[in-house]
């Protein structure tokens, strides 16, 4: 392994535990080189990581401050579960089911989809709980004919594991709409809001890979813990 991976890997454990606070400046390049015994390359190599993954801002005359790593990173184009987002950055959190029945489709995503009115779905209500505040709800809705029932034990632990492996279905891929909502009087009774009057709500239409919808989701997501990333690259054309 490279050295320069090992060293990242170590900071980004000392940043994740608070050995470098938020706020914080890391040692500068020339003491983490000495410290860690390399050069000052090899340093500036771990530090890139780290600012590309969200732990660290250079700033010219200061050095590296270390970001708020509560927040969690939602990858915009990705189709990740929240489970799997979670495991990759080492977050604890608690998912409470309060509301798993099944239910005549909203009239909007019959409209919307073209869908008969006597469609029955799955309505799953989920609180993300985080450091002891509910700081995302879950709206899901699973259509029955192709996910008859969903167990809540299944919907605390992971929705996407048990639809693939237990009900062997192949997700492909979603449709995602990203927008920012005033706070309903649903948001204000389940969600630890404070003095918050938007909420960032992520609407996903979700796939089947040959093409039939099975799934539509509201992730309604308090502003101050969360931030969405994506890794763009400027296409060069020629002229």
């Amino acid at each position: 392994m490279n050295k320069f991976l090992d060293i990242y890997l170590d900071l980004k454990h000392k940043i994740e535990t608070f050995e470098y606070p938020t706020g914080s400046l890391l040692p500068s390049e020339k003491n983490l080189a000495l410290q860690y015994e390399v050069s000052r390359e090899t340093i500036r190599k771990a530090l890139t990581l780290l600012l590309e993954s969200g732990y660290i801002q250079k700033q010219q005359g200061k050095g590296s401050i270390v970001l708020d790593i509560r927040r969690f990173h939602f990858p915009v184009s990705g189709l990740t579960s929240f489970k799997e987002i979670q495991d990759a950055q080492n977050i604890k959190n608690k998912t409470i089911v309060v509301k798993n029945r099944v239910e005549p489709i909203p009239e909007f995503l019959a409209e919307t989809f073209d869908l008969p009115r006597d469609t029955e779905v799955i309505s799953l209500v989920r609180l993300r709980k985080i450091s002891g505040e509910v700081i995302i709800l879950d709206k899901d809705i699973l259509l029955r004919d192709i996910v008859p029932y969903v167990p809540s034990e299944a919907a605390e632990h992971s929705l996407y594991e048990y639809l693939e492996e237990e009900c062997n279905l192949n997700i492909s891929y979603a449709k995602k709409e990203f927008v920012v909502e005033p706070v309903t009087r649903e948001d204000r009774k389940l969600m630890n809001l404070k003095n918050d009057t938007h909420v960032v709500v992520v609407k996903s239409e979700v796939y089947l890979e040959d093409t039939r919808l099975f799934q539509y989701t509201e992730s309604r997501h308090r502003l101050d813990r969360f931030k969405f990333v994506e890794f763009a690259r400027r296409k060069h054309t020629l002229s």
